[in-house]
Parts: C-alpha cells; structure tokens; sequence
C-alpha cells in the first residue's frame, strides 16, 4: 500500500510528468484538496471524504483536458462536500483549462456544479439533456419535504426509555 504523497508520484509518472515537476506537481495537488495532514498516511487507511479528496487530485494531474468525476462528494459532510464543489467549481469555471464531466444522483451537486444537466436510464440511455431548469420543468414533478425536530433534553430521553422498558 503507498501513501497520498506515494501515489500522487505514481500518478504523475503514469500521466507522463517530468521528473523535475513532479515535487511542485504533487504540493500543488495536496495543497489543492488540502490533503497535507494526510500526505504520509496510507491512502487506503483515509476516511472516504478523503479518499475522494485524493481520487480527485489523481485526476488533476497533468491538467487533463476532460476530467471524469464520479459523486466527488458523496457521503461527506456539508462542509467538505462544499470544500469539493469549490474544486470542481474552480477546475470547471474559473480556470478554464478542463471540462469537467460528472455523475451524481444529487440535483443540488448538478445544480452547483454543472451548465448542462443530463438524466441517465440505466446507465446509458439519455432522457433529457439541457439547463437546470429545463430538466427540472420537464421532470421535477413532485413534493420536497423538510422536517425539523426539536431536539430532547436528557431527562426527556430516559423519561422514553422508562416508558418504553429500557
């Protein structure tokens, strides 16, 4: 098993990337998806924000000109999934140098992240294709429901639990 700073090497030498660019390469990459408190832990002992975090740095090397992502976010928390979506955001956008292509079943990711939108049918056959909000018009029938609960004191919890034979 190899480290972050270990396999972001492979990756570069795999990608093709100089010898002598392959440090300032690998800092960018850890700086970028601010891996550098993990830089010399296993990559498959990360947790799975980070493993994505790290799946994304691999794709990033060598400035590819189509970069695919697979739910870049998915199962992180709010905060590191929006960490992502600025990362993508700024490959994508800002810098121009890549187009990004992305799978994800969350709308509010394709909405965040994409100019173009498509819905896929087992996997490869295309319903619809085009902005957020023709999908969305074409598609988006339905209700979403949000839910708040209060949360319980403490003696709430063991009056329950009381109650209930705990």
């Amino acid at each position: 098993m190899m480290t972050v700073e270990e396999t972001l090497k492979f990756y570069a030498l795999i990608k093709g990337i100089r010898t002598n660019k392959i440090r300032g390469v690998i800092e960018k990459a850890i700086r970028d998806l601010n891996l550098k408190d993990h830089r010399n832990k296993l990559a498959g002992t990360l947790s799975g924000g980070n493993k994505r975090k790290l799946s994304v740095a691999m794709a990033l090397i060598g400035n590819p000109p189509v970069i695919l992502l697979d739910e870049p976010s998915a199962g992180m928390d709010p905060e590191a999934r929006r960490f992502m979506w600025q990362v993508v955001e700024k490959i994508s956008q800002r810098d121009k140098k890549s187009a990004v292509i992305l799978t994800t079943h969350s709308m509010e990711e394709a909405e965040a992240l994409s100019t173009k939108l498509g819905i896929m049918v087992r996997g490869g056959i295309f319903r619809c294709f085009g902005s957020a909000q023709h999908i969305k018009n074409k598609f988006g029938v339905g209700y979403e429901v949000e839910i708040k609960v209060e949360k319980s004191s403490y003696h709430e919890l063991e009056q329950l639990a009381r109650q209930i034979g705990f």
